[in-house]
């Protein structure tokens, strides 16, 4: 067995609580952990037969539209638990407000207005669903991860109330 990446990692992880389909992953990852680690549809559908070629994964039954459901195996739990347990090394910031921001100076004043509103509007919606996430995290886990999503969409505020209006 390989290596596992973040992204199978993270997909396993919600295999954990029963089988899916490939949309409904996308969709768990979303909820439970899209406010700091992004998985995209096509990173789901590029991992899920690369698991099962593994053995992590098996086909589940077929659904409405030839949605295919997935379930998690002995061997993808083991490699799971075991990357779970394993040295987290650095954490790698990937933001596209940030690269957009480095490179704001080849935008017009409105094509930069615009980034700057519409990246407000995007992390004060962030930051709200954050806090309902903290008064209802079960668990003081789940609630330490609401309180570092609040962080992150308050420093990124920050982060836009500090370029100047221009």
């Amino acid at each position: 067995m390989s290596e596992l990446n973040a992204t199978a990692a993270a997909l396993l992880g919600l295999l954990h609580d029963g089988p899916a389909t490939g949309g409904q992953l996308v969709a768990g990852a979303g909820e439970r952990f899209g406010a700091f680690f992004s998985v995209t549809r096509s990173q789901v559908y590029r991992e899920l037969p690369a698991l099962s070629k593994e053995g992590l994964v098996r086909l589940g039954k077929q659904g409405p539209r030839s949605s295919q459901q997935y379930l998690i195996t002995a061997a993808g739990k083991k490699a799971f638990k075991t990357w779970l347990s394993s040295e987290a090394g650095p954490d790698h910031l990937r933001s596209p407000l940030i690269l957009r921001l480095v490179h704001a100076g080849s935008l017009t004043v409105k094509q930069r207005s615009t980034l700057l509103e519409s990246a407000r509007a995007s992390y004060t919606q962030q930051l709200d669903e954050a806090k309902a996430a903290t008064k209802g995290a079960d668990g003081p886990y789940a609630k330490a991860v609401a309180e570092f999503a609040q962080a992150q969409a308050k420093a990124a505020l920050k982060l836009l109330d500090s370029i100047p209006q221009s």
